[in-house]
């Protein structure tokens, strides 16, 4: 079994990685998630558009087991070969779209309006604050900090500088 270069047409890759993992097949769709501006546009890019990884032993499948499936043009190949990819390219990408996916998650992530948070840089590291809403632009939010006289003061952050405190924390 080798793993090769599966090319697809453009913007059908998600339809295509589930058709042809619903044939059986071990497939690496490389995609990461994003946050676009207009709310109906897709959630997830591919790494490489129009290209996904699948493992086969094409001896036994066919040269063009990978053509009659819709939304799939076939294997890259050179000179009529299709191109093997070697499984440590695979394992090098598959843990570099691991990183970049956690790199852009969401760090509000199951954060709601009245949680308590811990501000953990800036003025205010230190503080527990109860997060109020996030601000327009991706990185901001207002969480409403308790200072002096009990009032709470309404505080704009990074969302990088604040943690959800655990439930039941003291």
């Amino acid at each position: 079994m080798d793993w090769y270069a599966l090319h697809t047409k453009p913007n059908k890759e998600e339809i295509a990685w589930r058709l042809v993992r619903a044939r059986g097949y071990q497939v690496f769709y490389p995609c990461l998630p994003v946050r676009p501006v207009n709310p109906r546009a897709r959630k997830i890019r591919p790494y490489f558009p129009g290209y996904m990884f699948v493992c086969s032993d094409l001896n036994q499948v066919g040269l063009t087991a990978f053509h009659f499936i819709p939304h799939v043009r076939g294997l890259v190949a050179f000179g009529g070969e299709p191109a093997r990819v070697p499984e440590a390219l695979i394992f090098a990408l598959q843990k570099r779209v691991q990183q970049a996916v956690a790199f852009h998650r969401d760090p509000l992530q199951g954060v709601a309006r009245g949680d308590s948070v811990l501000i953990q840089d800036g003025p205010f590291a230190g503080y527990e604050a109860v997060f109020d809403e996030r601000l327009s632009g991706r990185a901001r939010v207002r969480v409403l900090l308790t200072i002096l006289g009990g009032r709470p003061v309404p505080v704009v952050l990074g969302a990088d500088q604040i943690v959800l405190r655990a439930r039941g924390q003291a």
